[in-house]
């Protein structure tokens, strides 16, 4: 399994986005072909009290061959359309391999 994680910093104003984020994002990364899962995770904190973290999204492939497939598919363009239009300055994205 690998996954496609995308790593968001607090927005300014966090009920907006996550009006956006829950209602057209993630239904639109949802349409991608290959998807196993999506799994979100809502940060509230960290061992040293507060963190700047917001959430932490992880899309699940069956293989690295699979995702390659995926980030060509017009789903994926269209999901990261809408990620650089909302969150652009807030994202981190990066490829994991489950060990």
């Amino acid at each position: 399994m690998v996954k496609l994680i995308a790593i968001y910093r607090k927005p300014e104003n966090i009920e907006e986005f996550d009006k956006h984020y829950f209602e057209v994002h993630a239904p639109l990364a949802e349409k991608v072909p290959g998807l196993v899962k999506l799994e979100v995770n809502k940060v509230y904190g960290s061992p040293a009290g507060e963190s700047n973290l917001h959430l932490i999204a992880e899309m699940v492939f069956e293989s690295k061959e699979a995702l390659a497939t995926a980030m060509k598919t017009p789903e994926m363009r269209a999901a990261g359309k809408d990620l650089m239009g909302f969150a652009g300055k807030l994202v981190s994205m990066h490829f994991v391999e489950v060990v």
